[in-house]
């Protein structure tokens, strides 16, 4: 990353923390929410990064050579993203209803959701996420390496990530239970990686491959498991599940699901079936950058709905969220990826040599 580029972000951090500032001593519990929601797209790059990293490590093919540095530079902010948990941390008093012991309907509940546990939940996924990110860059270059952290840190992705998401996003609405949800979580995480990795790599050059392909594929999952658990509450008509869906499909929340239809499905699905789009380095970078953009998107018609948060407030609180948030992590992609370039040149002549 250049100089200017650090000074932009910098500006943009900046800008960012002194509109959430005057947005917390307006409203501090709807910036609070608009910061959760910015949270949880921000942190789902480097985490579902790391997912797709060990995904490449599994299925490595020359299609993937370019996709590591960005990769594995965006696994190494892990430790950036938990910090910018922090305030959402801080606040869990206001953001979650089951701070109140009365709003907690069961045992397993009451144990589950103290604040304290949350806390440790938290901290030990971005543990091992980091852990796993480490292993994963030390692994770079030798191929039984490669297979064994890619295949153990999967299935570790796998559980922690479901767990994060009913934590941090579902446990705003408590009496809400959705049996797919952590499946849900990892698809949005997938396509943050994804798009991501394709977006900075296209952004610097490189041909298309099978980018296109790859996003196409994760894109179906993604409505697949957005039906599913739609049809799945409409099925069983329990009030508690469909009352979280009528608070999003009802009003301004119900023109965001549109979109989120049309613009992450229908769209790019019908544009990515021609070979134009699919091999066209400016059209598939264009779907990469829209898909980035519309994870910020989803995160907030998941997050808002269930919280008190609303009103003009939200025209300062959301914009200086997302700036804070994403300005800071990705200062520290740039110096990550500045920092593992020379290292994944070296890995490149030894994974080729071996071969």
């Amino acid at each position: 990353m250049t100089a200017r580029g650090r000074h932009i972000l910098g500006l943009g951090a900046l800008a960012g923390a002194g509109g959430s500032l005057a947005a917390i001593l307006i409203d501090p519990t709807a910036w609070l929410a608009c910061y959760l929601a910015a949270f949880v797209a921000v942190s789902a790059i480097p985490v579902g990064s790391l997912a797709m990293l060990l995904i490449t490590y599994l299925v490595r093919g020359r299609w993937t050579e370019e996709l590591y540095p960005p990769f594995i530079a965006a696994a190494l902010t892990m430790p950036a993203a938990g910090l910018l948990a922090v305030p959402v941390l801080i606040g869990i008093p206001w953001l979650y209803p089951w701070t109140a012991t009365a709003a907690r309907p069961g045992a397993l509940q009451a144990v589950y959701l103290a604040p304290w546990f949350f806390i440790a939940r938290t901290v030990v996924y971005f543990a091992l996420w980091t852990a796993v990110a480490l292993a994963a860059r030390n692994a770079y270059g030798n191929p039984g390496r490669m297979i064994r952290i890619g295949s153990v840190g999967l299935i570790l992705y796998g559980l922690t990530a479901s767990f994060a998401g009913i934590d941090w996003v579902e446990s705003l609405t408590p009496h809400f239970h959705s049996s797919i949800y952590g499946l849900l979580f990892i698809t949005f995480q997938l396509l943050a990686g994804a798009a991501f990795g394709t977006f900075v790599v296209l952004r610097r050059g490189a041909a298309p491959w099978r980018y296109g392909e790859v996003l196409l594929s994760i894109m179906l999952f993604w409505a697949y498991i957005q039906a599913m658990q739609y049809i799945v509450i409409w099925a069983g008509n329990i009030p508690n599940e469909v009352s979280w869906y009528l608070a999003r499909a009802s009003g301004a929340w119900g023109g965001v699901l549109w979109a989120l239809v049309l613009l992450q499905f229908v769209l790019p699905f019908f544009a990515l079936l021609s070979e134009r789009v699919r091999y066209g380095r400016r059209p598939l970078l264009v779907v990469a950058g829209a898909t980035l953009a519309l994870r910020f998107v989803e995160s907030f018609w998941l997050v808002l709905p269930g919280t008190p948060a609303g009103g003009p407030v939200l025209l300062l609180a959301v914009p200086a969220a997302v700036l804070a948030a994403g300005a800071a992590w990705l200062l520290a992609f740039g110096v990550a990826l500045d920092c593992i370039e020379p290292r994944t040149a070296a890995g490149d002549r030894t994974a080729m040599s071996a071969r």
